[in-house]
C-alpha cells in the first residue's frame, strides 16, 4: 500500500497501523546501533576532544528540522494546487515534529557552541537563520491551533513563504564570514569528515528519520481517529477528510 492524498480515512489508518510498528521497530534499531557507535565506535576530534559528540544529535536534528519543513512546503502547495484538506492534516501532523527537531538543533548548538566559541549564543548566520525557521514553526503551530480554517490557509502560506529561509541556512555558511563552520558532508566537495565518523552520524540520521516518521504516524493516526468520532457524534459522513 502507498500513500496518497487521494486514501479515504480508513484506507489511511489501516496504511498507519501497518506500518507504524515497522518504523518503530526500526528506529529502536538504528537509535541503539547509533548511540552505540557515537560514543564507543568513533574517535574523539583532535581539536575539541569528547565535545565533538554532540555533532551526532546535533548535525541530524537539524538536516531533520530542514527537511521536515521542506516536505511542509511541497505538502502545502500540492493542498492549494489541489485543494486536498488531507494536505492540511498532514502538516498538522508534522509541524510539532519538525519544532521539536529545531529546537534541539538550537540547545544541542549552544551547548556546542560554549566550549567552542566561548559563547552559548551568537548572533551568527546559520544559527539566526534557524533561530527563523523555529519561529517558522511556532507560527505555524499557534495559527493551526485556534481552530479557524482560514488561519490554516494563511498558515500554509507562511510554510510556503518561509521555505526561502531553507536556502539561506544551508549556504549562510558560504555567502557571509561566520564563526559556523563550512558543510562537511553535504557539499561538492569530498566529505571533510573522517568515516569513522561519517559512519555514527548516518547511521544517527537514520534512526532520527525513522522515528519522526514513527511520531509522524502516531499523531496522524489520533487525529483521523479524533475525526472520527467528531463526525459521529455530529452524525455526519465520515468518507472524506
Amino acid at each position: 500500500m502507498v500513500l496518497n492524498f487521494n486514501h479515504r480515512p480508513k484506507q489511511l489508518l489501516a496504511f498507519i497501523n501497518h506500518y507504524v510498528k515497522w518504523f518503530a521497530g526500526c528506529s529502536l534499531l538504528f537509535l541503539s546501533l547509533g548511540l552505540f557507535l557515537s560514543f564507543w565506535g568513533s574517535p574523539a576530534d583532535y581539536q575539541q576532544g569528547e565535545t565533538v559528540r554532540i555533532m551526532y544529535l546535533h548535525v541530524p536534528c537539524s538536516w531533520g528540522a530542514m527537511a521536515t519543513y521542506f516536505l511542509m512546503a511541497i505538502i502545502s502547495g500540492y493542498g492549494f494546487i489541489k485543494q486536498v484538506p488531507l494536505a492540511s492534516l498532514v502538516t498538522k501532523a508534522m509541524a510539532p515534529i519538525g519544532l521539536c527537531l529545531c529546537l534541539i538543533s538550537l540547545i544541542t548548538g549552544s551547548i556546542w557552541g560554549k566550549p567552542t566559541w566561548g559563547a552559548w549564543w551568537v548572533w551568527d548566520a546559520r544559527l539566526t537563520s534557524m533561530l527563523i525557521l523555529g519561529l517558522l514553526y511556532l507560527a505555524y503551530l499557534l495559527l493551526t491551533h485556534t481552530g479557524v480554517s482560514q488561519n490554516d490557509r494563511i498558515a500554509g502560506f507562511i510554510v510556503i513563504i518561509g521555505s526561502i529561509n531553507l536556502p539561506i541556512i544551508k549556504w549562510s555558511v558560504d555567502w557571509w564570514h561566520t564563526l559556523h563552520q563550512p558543510a562537511s558532508v553535504m557539499r561538492f566537495a569530498k566529505s571533510a569528515i573522517h568515516w569513522q565518523m561519517l559512519v555514527p552520524l548516518f547511521v544517527m540520521t537514520v534512526a532520527l528519520a525513522c522515528l519522526s516518521i514513527t511520531l509522524f504516524l502516531i499523531r496522524l493516526r489520533s487525529e483521523l481517529n479524533y475525526r472520527r468520532l467528531l463526525a459521529q457524534q455530529l452524525k455526519r459522513p465520515y468518507a472524506a477528510i
